[in-house]
């Protein structure tokens, strides 16, 4: 159940209404928006009567929420959601960039990839220092070490760094070296996961797993969001159907579906949606001209030299030729690239 404020309510009617919530056994929670205040009542709802809450001074209205996930849900609040890092703004009229290697294989390695995608204009670094691979003989990743190289070389490039999370055992070491941690397809159900990143205060990438509806997707946010943690990050990254040509089916129609159902930003992972070169690039563009609030690519200074997935890693100069198409493209869907 949603208690919308007033635009003009003060904050004393606004904690008024969240004690009287909480006083009928709800957990309330306040979201301040540009033009509105609601206060969300997470409880069940069924043998409430709202006109108690619709004559408290300084409400405007009363809904009940029918979704299940009801703190990701659009009618949540007024406005989109906007994540902010490193400058990188995600959501609303913003589009923001990630990119990297899938794996970090070495400091030499980061650091090339890193110098080429710092002259692109790119602030957020991503990328693997635990990798869940479907094969256990494949390349696992170099665990802390990973990350300490991540993090130490986007430091000396200005970057900011994403990484993926496997466990919750993870969370403290993610904790010191990561500023938006990414939760993989195969973990988005992973519910212990997901209850202890709603704890913490860092944004979360939450990608779509390999055959998720919407409606589980948007389920597994709110986990997320029902621990506290409201910087939550919508991930497309490609679903299982009968098609094997590509890697994946990367579903673009995700976007305006999400951007109807949700206000949390939603991002498009080409590189594992397809799994191949030439296709990342106009899935980017058709991505940005669908409206979507970021882009996270994979990029290697050597692709035919990468550890794992190089054949879906484009050259920095192809990343560079793509970062200027799709600044042009982002204006006529009004979105920004920053």
């Amino acid at each position: 159940m949603l208690v919308i404020m007033q635009p003009n309510a003060t904050e004393e009617e606004i904690m008024r209404a969240a004690m009287f919530l909480e006083s009928k056994g709800f957990e309330a929670r306040i979201s301040h928006g540009e033009i509105r205040t609601v206060v969300h009542a997470i409880g069940n709802i069924d043998d409430v009567d709202q006109r108690d809450f619709e004559l408290l001074s300084g409400v405007s209205e009363v809904i009940r929420v029918s979704t299940n996930y009801k703190l990701a849900a659009r009618i949540a609040q007024g406005s989109d959601t906007v994540i902010e890092v490193n400058g990188v703004k995600f959501g609303d009229k913003y589009t923001g960039l990630i990119a990297g290697p899938c794996a970090v294989e070495s400091y030499n390695q980061m650091d090339a990839t890193a110098q080429e995608l710092s002259e692109s204009n790119v602030k957020i670094l991503r990328g693997g220092a635990f990798k869940p691979r479907t094969s256990p003989y494949s390349f696992q990743g170099l665990g802390e070490e990973g990350l300490k190289i991540l993090r130490s070389v986007a430091d000396n490039h200005s970057m900011a760094v994403t990484s993926e999370i496997m466990d919750v055992s993870q969370l403290d070491l993610f904790m010191k070296y990561v500023d938006i941690l990414q939760i993989g397809a195969r973990n988005m159900q992973n519910f212990n996961l997901l209850k202890e990143i709603g704890k913490i205060h860092k944004p979360a990438i939450l990608k779509r797993g390999l055959a998720a509806t919407f409606e589980e997707w948007l389920m597994s946010a709110e986990y997320i969001m029902a621990g506290g943690n409201g910087q939550v990050i919508l991930c497309e990254r490609g679903i299982r159907t009968f098609e094997n040509y590509t890697r994946n089916t990367l579903d673009l129609s995700a976007i305006p579906v999400i951007k109807k159902l949700s206000h949390l930003p939603i991002i498009v992972d080409p590189s594992h949606g397809t799994g191949l070169r030439d296709k990342v690039e106009p899935m980017s563009r058709a991505a940005v001209a669908a409206g979507c609030d970021g882009l996270i690519i994979e990029v290697h200074y050597n692709p035919e030299c990468a550890v794992c997935d190089g054949a879906q890693s484009l050259y920095p100069w192809q990343y560079d030729l793509l970062y200027k198409q799709i600044k042009q493209i982002a204006p006529i869907v009004g979105k920004e690239i920053v």
